[in-house]
């Protein structure tokens, strides 16, 4: 099949993919991507994502975002950066919104647990869970495991990991271990996640009270965006005030990304995919942009993510998730009758698989049925008073 008349010639496209590890009938209303973006929306793991810290727990309150939320934000950012560039959006959507499925509940607070638990087990790392979801965990189909998606989707949804597990991947992780570049789609991701969190962890910084509005005068990219929406509606709320801010900012880290982004393809003389894997990371805003980005990341580091009341909640999420691993390990005939066979083969890995595939509130009802206590269950509104910990 053809390049797409409207994608450039770099693009990921049907005619220059690798396809998929198990042949299917081509889908008649739809290409292989969208299919691809079709396949993720559907699947259990993506619906767990919705009771899945991002920055809050889930019962901290109605409006903060999910992991659900939050994958859906980046898919609209990444979208909107592959169409300016002319390259495959609907892959770059699929990418978006699959590449949180393998996070634990508690944000990275979990994850940095279950990665304590699992050393010497060859440890956890949430990309490559979200690869073991789609290419093994998933139990939809009758013909396969996982979700048997194309190439370009799997390897996009790898991103990063360390150059021996890429090895042990075989061709999807051979950019990681080769040292080559993803797809420029994949590319767009990887900073479409960045631009999404910065974002909105200003929107629930701010919405929680564990941040005031005047924080923020000092950082350059929030500042000079609220001085021009108070200056265009004189008097506005604070409320519509950091809602117009922050679109604000996604725009013009967006244009500045697509800009930017289009300016190094251009120079670097990239005519193929082949040429993007090999030359060096082509997605990025301008020095004075990142410039800013940076500060802003920065600034949420120091005084969201650390803010005294986020990091109580880390020592508590990461104790259930340790309790959790050390009960499962001790007497694996606690997990659920679907796990003992795999248990047997593979206690760690297996347990791991379990507890990753937990939402919050599922995890912390599992710790009281293994603690032998409702105290963790009974009274979660009190227990989660705080923020969680997640970015």
């Amino acid at each position: 099949m053809p390049v797409a008349p409207d994608l450039a010639p770099y693009a990921v496209s049907e005619s220059n993919s690798h396809g998929r590890v198990y042949a299917e009938p081509r889908p008649q209303s739809r290409g292989e991507f969208a299919r691809d973006r079709d396949r993720i929306i559907h699947s259990t793991a993506f619906r767990r994502l919705e009771y899945k810290t991002q920055v809050f727990v889930n019962h901290e309150g109605d409006l903060f975002r999910t992991r659900l939320t939050h994958s859906i934000e980046v898919a609209q950012v990444a979208r909107s950066v592959a169409r300016g560039l002319r390259v495959n959006d609907d892959l770059a959507e699929a990418i978006a919104l699959a590449h949180d499925l393998g996070h634990t509940p508690f944000g990275h607070a979990g994850q940095e647990a279950l990665d304590e638990c699992m050393k010497g087990h060859g440890g956890f790392e949430h990309n490559l869970q979200s690869l073991r979801i789609v290419d093994r965990l998933e139990e939809r189909y009758g013909a396969f495991d996982g979700l048997n998606l194309m190439f370009e989707t799997r390897e996009g949804i790898l991103k990063h990991c360390p150059p021996a597990r890429a090895r042990e991947l075989g061709a999807v992780g051979r950019h990681v271990a080769e040292g080559l570049q993803p797809s420029l789609e994949a590319q767009i991701c990887n900073i479409a996640d960045e631009i999404a969190y910065n974002n909105h962890d200003v929107d629930d910084g701010l919405r929680s009270g564990l941040l005031a509005i005047e924080q923020f005068d000092a950082i350059g990219l929030f500042a000079r965006h609220a001085a021009e929406a108070r200056s265009e509606f004189p008097g506005i709320g604070e409320r519509r005030l950091v809602h117009e801010t922050v679109r604000r900012m996604i725009g013009a880290l967006v244009t500045d990304l697509i800009r930017e982004s289009a300016h190094r393809i251009a120079a670097a003389c990239v005519a193929t995919l082949d040429d993007v894997h090999r030359t060096p990371a082509l997605i990025g805003f301008t020095a004075a942009m990142s410039d800013e980005n940076f500060a802003l990341k920065r600034f949420l580091l120091d005084n969201l993510y650390r803010h005294p009341r986020v990091a109580a909640m880390t020592d508590r999420a990461k104790s259930i998730i340790r309790e959790l691993f050390a009960g499962f390990v001790a007497t694996p005939s606690l997990l659920p009758s679907q796990y003992h066979a795999l248990a047997e083969i593979d206690r760690a890995r297996t347990i791991a698989d379990y507890i990753a595939g937990m939402t919050d509130r599922y995890a912390i009802k599992e710790h009281g049925r293994l603690m032998g206590t409702a105290a963790a269950t009974v009274d979660m509104a009190t227990l989660w008073k705080h923020a969680g910990h997640g970015y």
